[in-house]
């Protein structure tokens, strides 16, 4: 199984990455290595996350960010939809 990103959860991670360079340059090695190590438990244990409101769309907190992966397992494959950033409004969660 891989990890496919869609355009809107690639988006949100040059949002992240822009964060983490221009506001918080000294916590960005640590939640880029967060990020990867949330995305191998996913690879390893697709079913780790939460279910959503979102019919099939779970979700995983990436430890020591104010990140998540918001994502949907399918038969072939991973989907991630966002990367959100729990500080904005759920209101605008666009999936």
């Amino acid at each position: 199984m891989e990890i496919v990103y869609l355009s809107a959860a690639l988006k949100d991670l040059e949002w992240m990455r822009v964060y983490y360079t221009r506001r918080f340059r000294e916590g960005g090695l640590s939640a880029r290595n967060n990020f990867l190590a949330t995305e191998k438990l996913i690879l390893e244990y697709p079913e780790i996350g939460h279910l959503t409101d979102f019919k099939d769309v779970r979700e995983i907190t990436i430890l020591k960010t104010p990140f998540s992966i918001i994502y949907r397992v399918t038969p072939t494959q991973i989907e991630v939809l966002r990367v959100w950033d729990g500080r904005a409004d759920p209101g605008n969660l666009d999936l």
